[in-house]
């Protein structure tokens, strides 16, 4: 459970704690990728920009720290973006690894009130948040959320896979977008599928929800079913989206932790297929 962050701390952090500690979204990790106890001595050098307090489900302290962008490892240690982190981390430490990120971003873009642009202060009830200071103001900042549909859409045993020109060379995935103000999870998930494809869907399953802390999305998957249409991409969006048969699946996957593999892997077991796909 997470007790508050603060911002150069004037106590040390407590030698019992374990540490997580950011260098933006990259996570301090030994050489080989492991979360392993950070020196000592590096710690007591550090001038933190903030920290997190927090307690695991364990009961243990964990003590979140980030640094300067610029600040290097300690010997034997690496600086690692998180996601690249995702399928090798304990569940555990994945879970509060990612509250972490969310909150120092949320704690590094509030500091200033959205409304008036007086500074905003840490206040822990009746939740988390970031209050005005202003007295004529005193608006109240929470920690934002922004929910992204993703959508696996099937024909039969086929299913619609694209990718973005920044995805690394070979990968596909499952459709995804951001839900617009005003408009249900439903709603754009029709919505994307159409402005990004030219496609129309039905038969709309819900199928899992799942924390993306890049910064901040929640990611809500679901399943179709192909209505009508052909495949015209929108340019500036999606470089390539085809329907892909289950025997021929693209070589390369999404992170294993991703909302994306889930619904790829859901899609070839209903198929009597194992995943991830022999060869």
């Amino acid at each position: 459970m997470l007790n508050a962050p603060g911002v150069l701390p004037e106590h040390p952090v407590p030698s019992e704690a374990c540490t997580l500690v950011f260098r933006g979204h990259q996570l301090l990790v030994d050489a080989g990728g492991t979360l392993a106890a950070t020196p000592r001595p590096w710690l007591a050098g550090l001038r933190p920009l903030r920290t997190l307090d927090f307690s695991g489900p364990d009961g243990r302290p964990w003590a979140v720290i980030e640094v300067e962008r610029e600040h290097e490892p300690p010997p034997g240690h690496e600086f690692r973006h998180l996601k690249s982190l995702l399928d090798t981390l304990p569940v555990g430490t994945r879970s509060l690894a990612a509250r972490a990120l969310e909150l120092l971003e949320f704690d590094r873009s509030h500091r200033f009130c959205g409304q008036c642009g007086a500074p905003t202060a840490l206040a822990t009830r009746p939740a988390l948040m970031r209050r005005c200071t202003n007295p004529d103001c005193g608006r109240e900042h929470y920690p934002r959320v922004s929910p992204v549909v993703i959508v696996a859409v099937e024909r039969g045993n086929e299913i619609l896979l694209g990718r973005s020109p920044h995805f690394p060379p070979g990968l596909y995935s499952a459709l995804a977008g951001f839900v617009d103000a005003g408009e249900s999870a439903e709603q754009a998930v029709h919505r994307e599928i159409h402005e990004e494809t030219g496609l129309r869907i039905g038969k709309l399953r819900y199928f899992a929800s799942q924390p993306w802390p890049f910064p901040h999305a929640l990611m809500l998957g679901y399943q179709a079913e192909y209505e009508a249409g052909e495949i015209v991409c929108a340019p500036d969006e999606i470089e390539d989206a085809r329907f892909f048969h289950v025997d021929t699946l693209p070589a390369v996957f999404p992170t294993r932790y991703a909302m994306a593999n889930l619904l790829l892997r859901d899609f070839c077991l209903r198929h009597g297929r194992p995943w991830p796909p022999a060869g």
